[in-house]
């Protein structure tokens, strides 16, 4: 019976909150926070599915201006778990299929999100320094998940380049975000699924930095996150 009435709500979510979703975009086409508000939606429907999201906040990262965000990209619940830790004047960056995604693909779209094509290299790298030149004349974050795919229990995928020479190229600091464990913790019959981390860490400066520089970057980058990572699901499994 949970399960029919979870999966139930969850349809009408998407539908309605879809179809609102896209009639605010459409009335703040000159906002910078669509994203925000969108996210904020996001983040507190996570009781939908049984989960208590706790977050955590850098205190250096909240007082940065302008950044470079990326986080772990594990299942499609990164979008109510991850969304509670999104700033005011990001956007995401994201692959270009995502706009046939029924639904959500419009929101993604009109919410002001940017669409690369990652299977031609040579393009995706001019969409990053359209990116880049963007965020230098608008200001705006931008917010990416470097694995470049869900993870979905297969472990920590190989981190691409792409985020990281972003942040070089605007002289802003990567911040990275990290969510616990959620693989195969979610069961849409079971009451309550327990609790879930999302934690900002110190942002990551680039000034100084060069394009020579991005693999040190990601390295840097990658083991903080993935050590926090552990961290946090040490402290769950106790």
């Amino acid at each position: 019976m949970l399960l029919l009435i979870r999966v139930t709500l969850l349809v009408v979510f998407i539908v309605v909150g879809t179809l609102l979703g896209i009639v605010f975009c459409l009335l703040t086409l000159k906002s910078k926070n669509r994203v925000y508000h969108l996210a904020n939606v996001l983040s507190s429907s996570a009781p939908l599915f049984g989960l208590s999201v706790e977050v955590r906040q850098s205190d250096a990262a909240s007082t940065v201006p302008q950044a470079v965000y990326v986080g772990n990209h594990q299942n499609n619940y990164d979008l109510f778990t991850l969304a509670a830790m999104v700033p005011k004047g990001v956007v995401t960056v994201g692959k270009k299929s995502l706009r046939w995604v029924p639904f959500f693909g419009i929101l993604y779209w009109v919410s002001g999100n940017i669409l690369i094509n990652r299977d031609n290299r040579k393009q995706a790298i001019a969409t990053i320094d359209q990116v880049v030149a963007s965020m230098k004349k608008t200001g705006l974050s931008i917010l990416m998940f470097p694995e470049g795919t869900r993870s979905r229990g297969r472990g920590w995928l190989p981190f691409k380049r792409g985020a990281f020479y972003a942040a070089i190229q605007a002289g802003v600091p990567i911040v990275p975000i990290v969510c616990s464990d959620t693989h195969r913790q979610v069961k849409l019959n079971r009451w309550n699924n327990g609790r879930v981390i999302v934690e900002t860490l110190d942002p990551i400066e680039t000034q100084g930095l060069n394009v020579e520089d991005v693999g040190d970057l990601l390295a840097l980058c990658e083991s903080r996150m993935h050590e926090t990572k552990l961290r946090l699901d040490a402290e769950l499994a106790r």
